[in-house]
């Protein structure tokens, strides 16, 4: 299933305005967001019945939509996380004062990947910057895998639903480190 030009413009538009959409990532579908609009975060931290201080993922189309959010890495760190990207590797990273609390969470760091699934890092290309990228479902449940399951559970608490095939991933990304290289969630 793919997405026609209008589709994908509706989107883009929804997220411009505040919205709250879904997509498709490397393993199921995501909400997502700007995670400058503090009243899209809360509007998507209620839908998913999530509590602020957990925190949330952000997506990228390439390292320089993320760097400007990040504080430098030991040039052996950089190496390791950069060699990872595009692809389905998360990382929590030292972040600076540019990221917004709701987005952190309780952490000093921000869990930030390059997607390489082509749906994803279009919307990130085409939006000018990272999206938050968390799974499509409540706290606890089941997250969706296709279009019909968002449609079903969540068709009008959503702004739009880009329709997309999902990666190949049978899990969420991993986690990781980017100080350490330890594995935070597998």
């Amino acid at each position: 299933m793919q997405a026609s030009d209008h589709e994908y413009q509706m989107a883009l538009q929804s997220l411009s305005e505040d919205g709250i959409i879904a997509y498709p990532t490397e393993a199921v579908y995501g909400f997502g967001c700007s995670p400058f609009s503090e009243k899209a975060v809360e509007k998507l931290l209620a839908l998913k019945d999530r509590p602020v201080y957990k925190g949330l993922i952000l997506i990228a189309a390439s390292f320089t939509q993320l760097e400007p959010l990040l504080e430098e890495l030991p040039a052996d760190r950089m190496a390791a996380v950069l060699a990872t990207w595009p692809g389905p590797v998360s990382w929590a990273w030292p972040m600076n004062s540019r990221v917004p609390a709701y987005i952190h969470g309780d952490f000093d760091t921000v869990v930030v990947r390059v997607t390489a699934h082509p749906v994803a890092r279009q919307l990130c290309e085409d939006f000018g910057g990272p999206l938050v990228s968390t799974s499509a479902n409540r706290s606890g449940e089941t997250p969706c895998r296709n279009y019909d399951e968002v449609f079903a559970r969540f068709d009008h608490e959503l702004d739009y639903i880009l329709p997309g095939d999902v990666g190949d991933l049978k899990n969420p990304t991993p986690i990781y480190d980017a100080t350490t290289g330890k594995l935070l969630r597998a």
